[in-house]
């Protein structure tokens, strides 16, 4: 058989309103009304464990936020720049050096000396979170969510809508097959479905289990 190459199709951008929400209304209703005028909360903490989604909601905030005209900007362990009123995300604060911890820190105090905004996320709530006890307290000034991972079902039909919405039926026995070995991330998982859309059509081959097995083969090394 011919020895498939591949490059998996672009995952679509995150957006507000391509997350599936779950069981997580709450956490998608504080973040729509954190990009409305007259907000009350400015300091949105997220956390979940892998795959739950928070960084998909912080990517889609921090293009929301400049869309609506907001300075906006990813922190990337520094402080340097950062106006009081400017917006900033900061993802995986659990990871955080020293260094990072104090900047992120200073950062906190900019902020909220203006109309600035932090939406920050980690894989802790704050008060368990291995950081300076001086950023726990203001990673903790706001609101704090704790995003939910959606159930194997919610995923499943996640994925099947997504299909149904590129006009082919994503077989019940391939949806499992990608959950139980893919990465469980609906971005990742919505790549796959593209790219094995475009195989299917390119190789006139049919959805099925052998064709996601292979895709999910690594690549064979390249001979010297």
């Amino acid at each position: 058989m011919k020895q498939l190459a591949l490059e998996l199709a672009a995952a679509p951008a995150p957006t507000l309103d391509n997350f599936i929400i779950g069981d997580n209304a709450e956490v998608v209703a504080a973040l729509r009304a954190l990009l409305r005028e007259g907000r009350s909360e400015r300091f949105i903490y997220l956390w979940g464990g892998s795959g739950a989604g928070c960084s998909h909601l912080l990517r889609a905030m921090l293009q929301a936020l400049r869309g609506a005209g907001r300075t906006a900007r990813l922190f990337e362990g520094s402080a340097d720049g950062v106006q009081a009123d400017d917006a900033c995300v900061a993802d995986n604060v659990q990871q955080l050096d020293g260094p990072a911890q104090i900047a992120l820190f200073n950062v906190c105090n900019t902020l909220r000396e203006g109309s600035g905004v932090l939406i920050a996320a980690g894989d802790l709530p704050p008060a368990r979170l291995p950081l300076r006890p001086d950023l726990l307290t203001r990673l903790a000034w706001g609101l704090v969510y704790e995003v939910r991972p959606l159930s194997g079902e919610d995923r499943m039909a996640a994925l099947r809508d997504y299909a149904a919405a590129r006009g082919f039926a994503l077989p019940q026995e391939v949806a499992e097959y990608l959950l139980a070995r893919a990465p469980r991330d609906l971005s990742s998982l919505r790549a796959l479905v593209d790219t094995m859309d475009r195989l299917s059509l390119e190789q006139k081959r049919a959805i099925t289990v052998p064709l996601a097995r292979e895709l999910l083969q690594p690549a064979p090394p390249k001979q010297s």
